[in-house]
């Protein structure tokens, strides 16, 4: 994992350790905190789903370049050699005219 997706989980469970700390020292009866730790859980687990779900897309983004860029540059790579190709052959056309 990257440093920043260690910072961002970091910073999720953070988030969520110190909101069931507040809803478990807080004065409501058991049924309520328990419902608030539930629905807690639930924003939480949301959270991570579309931070995962955005840093997936980002890297599929970033990957669609490399291949693109990768696949400009084999063209570029295939005509510079046809080129050669054609200038030797030409070359060696001219020679054996002569």
């Amino acid at each position: 994992m990257g440093k920043a997706t260690n910072v961002l989980m970091g910073f999720i469970a953070g988030a969520a350790a110190g909101t069931i700390t507040g809803i478990l020292v807080a004065p409501d009866k058991g049924v309520k905190t328990r419902k608030k730790i539930n629905k807690q859980i639930q924003r939480t687990s949301q959270d991570i789903s579309e931070t995962i779900g955005d840093k997936v897309d980002d890297v599929k983004d970033k990957l669609n370049d490399v291949v693109s860029e990768m696949r400009t540059k084999a063209d570029e790579a295939e005509e510079k050699v046809k080129e050669k190709v054609n200038s030797k052959a030409k070359t060696s056309k001219d020679t054996a005219a002569n």
